[in-house]
């Protein structure tokens, strides 16, 4: 008598062509995460005092976007549209074609990015995260030493 763990563990052995496949396949996760990231399209521009990022977020609230540093160099914006929850009965769709769900954005930030000074709004469905670069070091100042009589 085989017992059925043994059994399917032997099944398996006998199968190593599927078991890679299986084992190399993305996850679903991994495949959603990818089309959210791809999806979310952004523009950044640099500044003599700043980085700006532009990120299109339409039918999205402030509290819907999370904006984290990651590791101290990753700017990570996410953020959901959920669909409208008050659902009319009475209707019903005929075409759906706006987005809803997850979008996510990761950016390496440059070593002059300051991660302490960061700003962002919201507008228009637009939002605009500012990454402030440190100021500049100014030159030193020559210092003049009074000569005093011994």
């Amino acid at each position: 008598m085989e017992q059925p763990f043994l059994s399917t563990i032997h099944h398996l052995l006998n199968q190593p062509d599927d078991i890679e496949k299986l084992l190399n396949a993305p996850t679903r996760t991994y495949v959603r995460d990818t089309k959210a990231m791809a999806s979310t399209p952004a523009d950044i521009k640099e500044y003599t005092n700043s980085y700006v990022f532009m990120i299109d977020v339409p039918g999205r609230k402030s509290g819907d976007i999370k904006i984290q540093v990651e590791d101290d160099r990753i700017l990570s914006i996410s953020g959901e549209r959920k669909s409208e929850e008050k659902e009319d009965p009475e209707a019903k769709y005929v075409r759906m074609e706006r987005w809803v769900g997850k979008f996510t954005r990761k950016f390496n930030l440059p070593e002059n990015a300051n991660v302490e000074a960061i700003s962002a709004a919201c507008q228009d469905g637009v939002l605009t995260v500012t990454v402030q670069k440190p100021p500049p070091p100014q030159p030193k100042k020559r210092k003049t030493i009074e000569v005093k009589v011994a």
